[in-house]
């Protein structure tokens, strides 16, 4: 497992080997092998989690410029909007002074 760089568990270790979990815990040359199979892992990089974390920061930077652009085109009609309402307002001025 460790060559494969496949993660070491007990559950995994138990289906391939057909042996009970307790044997794992209760045997101390095993459980001192699993411990050691268990430190030599520690600085591994689980490649399906190294490559979730790639997907997720592309997703994160995506959402980034999405919320940039939103931002951006918010800010546009917030000034459009108050042109309108100035607009309206000259409208609405003349029309009374004209009654």
């Amino acid at each position: 497992m460790l060559e494969d760089g496949e993660k070491v568990t007990i559950p995994k270790l138990m289906s391939r080997t057909g042996l009970s979990r307790g044997f794992f815990y209760k045997n101390q040359i095993v459980r001192r092998e699993f411990e050691r199979a268990l430190e030599q892992q520690a600085g591994m990089v689980d490649p399906k989690r190294y490559i979730g974390d790639l997907v997720l920061k592309s997703r994160i930077e995506l959402l980034e410029q999405q919320v940039r652009d939103l931002k951006r085109e918010n800010e546009g009609l917030i000034k459009k909007n108050k042109s309108l309402e100035k607009a309206l307002n000259k409208k609405e001025l003349s029309m009374i002074k004209n009654l």
